[in-house]
């Protein structure tokens, strides 16, 4: 059976109705965030990893994003003046973290485990989120839709029957 045929059948099948299903394929502008960041200084200039900052913590499943302490490591003597490390320094003072507006959001029905894929030879966080080395800011700007992932599983020999990334009820 061909993968368009699958993802017909699939469609076809979903729970919800598709005019519920939330936008996973379109490019986004960048949202607003509280704090400026550059991904491209960062990750780009200075080299930093990914899994640096997005550490994906025990037996966790999920990326996470840095707490203010580990910007702070850098900050207290780099541009503490700055306008934004003036804020970061205040939410890391109260130990509050910093409410980044997401960017990249799959439906809560889909379970994703990024340390698996990471551990996939030839997956990169670029595979799934662009070249974010050269990002001023971060955009959703690849498909994140079941046929791209599908596509992505065939192309990878992974599997890709449903309770792959569905909950089976």
């Amino acid at each position: 059976m061909s993968l368009h045929l699958i993802l017909a059948a699939l469609t076809a099948a979903a729970l919800l109705p598709a005019q519920q299903l939330p936008d996973v394929k379109t490019e986004r502008p960048a949202p607003a965030q509280p704090i400026a960041y550059s991904h491209k200084l960062h990750a780009g200039q200075l080299k930093l990893e990914c899994v640096q900052c997005h550490t994906i913590p025990g037996e966790g499943d999920l990326a996470t994003l840095p707490p203010t302490a580990k910007c702070m490591a850098c900050h207290k003597t780099v541009k503490p003046d700055s306008p934004d490390i003036v804020k970061l320094a205040a939410a890391d003072a109260k130990h509050e973290p910093i409410k980044w507006a997401p960017v990249y959001r799959i439906p809560d029905f889909v379970w994703f485990n990024h340390r698996r894929h990471i551990s996939v030879s030839g997956v990169t966080c670029e595979s799934c989120h662009g070249p974010v080395k050269e990002r001023e800011v971060m955009r959703r700007e690849k498909d994140l839709s079941m046929g791209a992932c599908m596509e992505c599983h065939v192309a990878k020999s992974a599997p890709f029957n449903c309770n792959t990334c569905h909950e089976q009820r």
